[in-house]
């Protein structure tokens, strides 16, 4: 176990040397996004940004990665594999009075201190590190683990109590996520069976129980909305909106005012504002619908000069995100179609670059095991429908400053299931 983490000490020193960003404690989220997608493009395996960060000490976790994580890694630091990537950066033995350099094969790498070792210590932590390594985290019977939960109420913010039963577990790391992020884990107690925890957003997740590093049970989680819910993002909490605050005679939107009235400031950093509907009408097949709405950004002052937008219809799988920004900042759009993912850094966005100064009619449907999305009637991509059974449980919009939406209008198999405003 310390080995490892003398690897892995290593390997991140490597990896900084490699970007030559400066000391990692300065590191800013943005650097680690950036790496993120670096390693996504030298790898082809993404490692997410809250991954990182734990890696990286910027989140607590008493952990060694996992096996892929750790591959990846040396992968990026030009090894092969974890295993290659120890077996690069053994201590080179020489006469017992002489100092030792570590040898690596990354050009460049920054000064260490040099350790004098007695050679047979030095080969025992060597042949300890890689049995650890080849010997792995053994598999968890899965079936000796329940897992369920029970949103308390309807809306939110709304409490989620969790039943488990972990007592099976060879350990104490036992850990309760709420969804994908990695950083919404919990420790928990192995002996006891029930947990809180609050989600501050509507939406379809995917709740696990995890053992050490090894997730053992896991389950779809709803959490709705009382008919539309606006929300301000913030850091620690968001700020909720009243109905009244957001939902129009003629379509859903707010105001600065309103914004400033809460103490938000506009600037310098213009806040994300969302509304959801999630999980008040019959679930559509991802497989036969069609989606059409109206929307408009209404604010542009300074740091909101790209008036950047999201719509999104939220499934019990992965989401369909479609970005629209003014035409000069489509290169900082992501376009997510379930399984399939476009960055404008490395693809043509520019269907989504529009004028904001009139209503932009958005839309999107499947037919014919293709899914089309179309921007003011003209179409801008196509992706496949992923393969296997997903239903459309919510839709949400959100705005860099302020914006508006109208006339919504989502339909299954050709007849109407949602309609709004």
């Amino acid at each position: 176990m310390v080995s490892e983490i003398n690897e892995l000490q290593r390997c991140k020193a490597v990896i900084e040397d490699k970007l030559g960003w400066g000391p990692a404690d300065s590191w800013q989220t943005a650097d680690f996004e950036n790496l993120s997608e670096l390693i996504l493009n030298e790898t082809g395996v993404s490692l997410s940004t809250s991954t990182l960060r734990r890696i990286w000490g910027r989140t607590e976790y008493h952990h060694l990665p996992s096996g892929t994580t750790l591959n990846t890694l040396a992968r990026f630091a030009g090894a092969g594999d974890w295993r290659a990537f120890v077996k690069q950066n053994r201590v080179v033995v020489t006469e017992p009075d002489e100092e030792l350099p570590l040898v690596v094969t990354s050009k460049n790498i920054r000064s260490w201190k040099k350790v004098a070792w007695i050679a047979s210590a030095v080969v025992t932590v060597i042949l300890v590190s890689m049995v650890a390594f080849d010997k792995g985290e053994p598999q968890l019977e899965k079936s000796a683990y329940t897992f369920d939960s029970r949103p308390v109420t309807r809306g939110i913010p709304n409490s989620v109590i969790f039943t488990y039963d972990a007592t099976a577990s060879p350990t104490d790391s036992v850990f309760i996520q709420q969804s994908w992020d990695d950083t919404r884990r919990v420790l928990v107690d192995k002996n006891l069976h029930k947990h809180t925890s609050v989600y501050y957003e509507p939406g379809s997740y995917k709740a696990k129980l995890v053992i050490g590093d090894q997730i053992v049970q896991e389950h779809k989680l709803l959490v709705g909305t009382d008919g539309w819910s606006g929300l301000i993002d913030q850091r620690k909490m968001p700020v909720y909106l009243k109905k009244e605050e957001f939902l129009r005679a003629d379509g859903i939107g707010t105001s600065t005012k309103t914004i400033e009235q809460k103490n938000i400031a506009l600037q310098p950093e213009p806040p994300l504002i969302k509304y959801f509907n999630v999980g008040n009408f019959e679930p559509v097949a991802l497989s036969d619908f069609s989606f059409l709405t109206e929307i408009k950004n209404e604010y542009n002052e300074g740091a909101a000069a790209c008036q950047l937008t999201y719509i999104s219809l939220l499934t019990d799988d992965a989401p369909i995100v479609i970005p629209l920004s003014v035409k000069g900042c489509v290169s900082d759009l992501y376009l997510m179609s379930v399984d399939d993912y476009l960055s404008g850094k490395k693809a043509d966005l520019s269907a989504l670059g529009v004028d904001f100064s009139d209503w932009v009619r958005v839309s999107c449907a499947a037919s014919g095991g293709k899914i089309r999305y179309s921007i003011n009637d003209r179409q801008a991509f196509e992706f496949p429908v992923p393969n296997r059974p997903i239903k459309i449980l919510g839709l949400a919009f959100g705005f860099r400053g302020t914006g508006s939406v109208r006339n919504i209008s989502l339909q299954s198999g050709g007849k109407p299931v949602f309609e709004a405003l």
